[in-house]
């Protein structure tokens, strides 16, 4: 098994896995698993706001459907970006393409990091969100195996 193969497999992972993610969120954020058994959505909106996602939708259903809509569109975008992600793994990637290479390295850098800031900064951190971090090493260890560089700074073929 080659290395792009492997790192080709690993960033299949993540983006597959953003597929999913974004699916469910887009379909049902409220019940798509979040931290502390809640769904994504009530514990973000709880996480940050400190207040309840219940009383909210009760209070003001305009609002909860707003949100729930923005959440859906979040979910949407994810699962766009990975199907993009997946399609550019499958064919440029594959054929050892440089531009994919640093358009698969840069677009699910930002795309993980920006998941793991959402996270933090509404406190929904629960064993699903760790995974963000798992999907950052995978993809950064896949590119460290395929860097098109050499030591002395040359570019060389995508590694094989």
């Amino acid at each position: 098994m080659t290395r792009r193969h492997i790192a080709l497999t690993l960033i299949l992972i993540v983006d597959v896995a953003y597929i999913a993610w974004g699916g469910g969120a887009a379909a049902s954020p409220e019940h798509l698993l979040g931290p502390g058994g809640k769904g994504i959505l009530p514990a973000a909106y709880e996480g940050y706001s400190g207040a309840s996602w219940t009383a909210l939708a009760s209070a003001s259903p305009a609002t909860a459907g707003y949100v729930k809509l923005l959440y859906r569109m979040y979910g949407t975008y994810c699962l766009l970006f990975g199907v993009l992600g997946t399609a550019i793994a499958l064919t440029a990637f594959r054929r050892g393409e440089r531009w994919a290479w640093w358009a698969l390295l840069t677009g699910n850098t930002i795309a993980l990091v920006s998941a793991i800031t959402m996270d933090k900064l509404s406190h929904a951190i629960g064993p699903f969100e760790v995974t963000e971090y798992i999907g950052l090493a995978l993809i950064w260890g896949a590119f460290a195996v395929t860097a098109p560089f050499t030591a002395a700074g040359r570019p060389v073929a995508a590694a094989t």
